[in-house]
């Protein structure tokens, strides 16, 4: 098969890394690709957000299988059109994306599906969206209601902090993304994050896994894309996931299928656990980054497998074979990330570094200039590696982040420590 992934990042080269260990794969090009990817794979100038170019991009490459990693050319209907013109895609439809494009569409979902989430509210001006807080009091979850790269997240642990979130949102600070908001009711528990391929009727779990969203070590400071994962998730026991499973992705698929917008693709299912009962905290229509490292890791050449059953509509005919494994991604970010930094400085060492199916630096905002690697993001490189155990995960992870020179990053040195 002829492979083309849309994407850029850490989850991209992830889902590369997995797509060559399946000998199916006869040729592979990532567009636009980073630094890392470039090693293993072409990488091809293209406005991944641009269906006509992609697909014809597609047709000009001879392409068997469009995967698309982030949720932008989702949204922007890319799926869609490379359906229309016969290709083979996992991804959802633009509609069936708007399950991560809206808060609200979300939300308007749950509710038609009973599906157990937070209490909330809808808002299109700064003072009714005030009114409710006030009414309803701190803590609270402040939400850009369209897509903020995974920053359009306040938790406000007082009414100030809520009301400056919300003038910050209306103001702008999230661009389009916070045009409308939602504001949830702050839930309490565990989080944990479940993933679920869907072919519009056959839903198939693939794995779980727990994100540190929080850019400071012992879950603090503001919300980023994620500062690092582990995999499997420790509160994801048999019964949590089958009550995740029937009570709230089945009838959120049923619905969507009723809708006439059938969902096809991975579903990423955000979970606060608390007592055994999980609820919704969001849906994201892609891989989560840097979840999809650690559930790539453990996947291996079967990922290929898995997306293209769902692809075609035959997940009904898939299995899932899990290794009795853990791995742990620590993410390496630009100092200042999630706030301003500095792009362009050179990362060295990491020539040295071992890559193989226990141990891989997967690059997420590097650029290749004047023969160096250099960092282009904020989130920048994720140290992933696999262990029998977490423990031993978790140090192979870290020795890897050790092997870098890179004075100008930073990471967490506390990932995995809700589970260990």
């Amino acid at each position: 098969m002829n492979i083309l992934i849309l994407g850029s990042g850490g989850r991209e080269h992830a889902l590369a890394w997995a797509t060559l260990q399946n000998p199916k794969c006869d040729k592979l090009i990532v567009a636009p690709g980073n630094a890392g990817i470039a090693q293993i794979a072409e990488c091809a100038a293209l406005d991944i957000n641009d269906g006509g170019a992609v697909s014809e991009f597609a047709s000009e490459n001879a392409i068997d299988l469009v995967i698309i990693g982030p949720e932008a050319p989702l949204a922007a209907g890319v799926a869609d059109r490379l359906r229309e013109a016969g290709f083979l895609v996992f991804g959802p439809s633009a509609e069936a994306a708007r399950l991560e494009a809206s808060k609200s569409f979300t939300k308007e979902i749950c509710d038609a599906a009973k599906a157990p989430t937070a209490a909330y509210g809808h808002f299109t001006d700064a003072e009714t969206a005030k009114a409710h807080v006030r009414a309803t009091g701190a803590p609270t979850v402040v939400k850009a209601d369209g897509l903020a790269a995974g920053k359009g997240v306040i938790i406000a642990e007082t009414l100030a902090e809520a009301e400056a979130a919300i003038d910050d949102m209306f103001g702008g600070a999230f661009g389009g993304a916070g045009a409308e908001v939602v504001i949830e009711e702050f839930m309490t528990g565990e989080e944990a994050s479940f993933f679920v391929l869907v072919d519009g009727e056959t839903c198939l779990p693939i794995g779980t896994a727990q994100d540190h969203k929080r850019v400071g070590e012992g879950d603090t400071g503001p919300n980023t894309g994620g500062m690092g994962a582990y995999s499997p998730a420790p509160i994801m026991d048999a019964a949590v996931t089958q009550k995740a499973l029937d009570q709230i992705v089945r009838p959120t698929m049923a619905e969507m299928a009723r809708r006439g917008t059938p969902y096809q693709g991975v579903l990423y299912v955000g979970l606060m656990i608390e007592n055994g009962q999980p609820r919704l905290v969001e849906y994201n229509a892609r891989f989560g980054d840097p979840e999809c490292q650690v559930l790539m890791m453990r996947l291996g050449a079967q990922a290929l497998d898995l997306m293209q059953a769902c692809a075609e509509g035959k997940l009904a005919e898939a299995r899932v074979n899990w290794a009795d494994d853990h791995a742990m991604t620590v993410v390496l970010a630009a100092n200042g990330y999630p706030g301003d930094y500095d792009k362009g400085s050179v990362i060295r060492g990491l020539d040295d570094i071992p890559e193989d199916s226990a141990h891989m630096m997967f690059h997420a905002g590097t650029t290749l200039k004047d023969g160096q690697v250099t960092a282009s993001g904020g989130r920048v490189l994720n140290a992933t590696a696999r262990g029998a155990t977490l423990a031993e995960a978790r140090a192979r992870a870290y020795a890897l982040v050790d092997a870098v020179d890179w004075p100008e990053g930073f990471c967490r040195r506390d990932i995995g420590w809700r589970a260990l």
